[in-house]
């Protein structure tokens, strides 16, 4: 009985996640229903970022600048020319803006990149996997059930423009989908002779054209 309780006071909360546009620069759209009325509570998203997407810290920073999106990034230092196998796994605390047309629904969107990946053999296209991510509500002033919510371990600020840290509330939640993929493409290991071959001929062709118009046109 009393878990039929639980379950009852306890309703799910629904995250779809969603990857807009094509190729390489794509748009996280991060989409929350929550179970119960958040009025006066943040809600954010702990997005989990695999080294094969990343957000850059300077894009990131404009958008915020034009209040186009509110995210922090753990590390906020990221180096954005990195191939996918140097680079490392990031968390993207996104928070949510309520959606007008439902008291319950909040979203957010943030632009991300995907990274340059190895030469695979036979393969000519790699799976970057996006799990669903964690939903996080920061309530000041309002006591949430122990029951339906528990602290995170995340020590993550209360907003995009204060710094200070916040006691963060995780829920379980029914993603609409598992996890969403991000297919990149990749160079094939059976091309690297031609592309070298041709790389290093037009290096040199390039060399050769500078130097000539250097002798011909220089003051020396």
């Amino acid at each position: 009985c009393v878990t039929l309780d639980v379950q009852a006071a306890c309703r799910d909360t629904t995250v779809t996640q969603e990857l807009l546009k094509e190729g390489f620069h794509r748009d996280l759209l991060v989409q929350v229903e929550l179970g119960e009325d958040a009025g006066g509570c943040a809600v954010a998203a702990q997005v989990h970022l695999p080294p094969g997407i990343y957000v850059d810290p300077d894009e990131l920073a404009t958008l915020q600048q034009h209040n186009l999106t509110k995210a922090v990034l753990f590390p906020d230092i990221i180096d954005v020319e990195a191939p996918e196998y140097l680079a490392r796994d990031v968390l993207l605390l996104l928070f949510l803006e309520r959606d007008a047309r439902c008291s319950r629904c909040f979203r957010a969107a943030v632009p991300v990149h995907a990274r340059y990946h190895r030469p695979a053999r036979g393969a000519q296209e790699a799976l970057v996997v996006l799990e669903s991510p964690e939903v996080l509500l920061c309530c000041c002033h309002r006591h949430l059930s122990a029951e339906c919510w528990k602290p995170a371990e995340v020590d993550a600020p209360c907003s995009s423009d204060n710094t200070s840290p916040c006691q963060w509330h995780s829920t379980k939640h029914r993603p609409a989908y598992e996890e969403s993929m991000l297919k990149v493409p990749v160079g094939l290991r059976e091309h690297s002779s031609l592309v070298c071959a041709l790389t290093l001929l037009t290096t040199g062709l390039c060399s050769g054209l500078i130097l000539a118009a250097a002798c011909k046109y220089g003051h020396f």
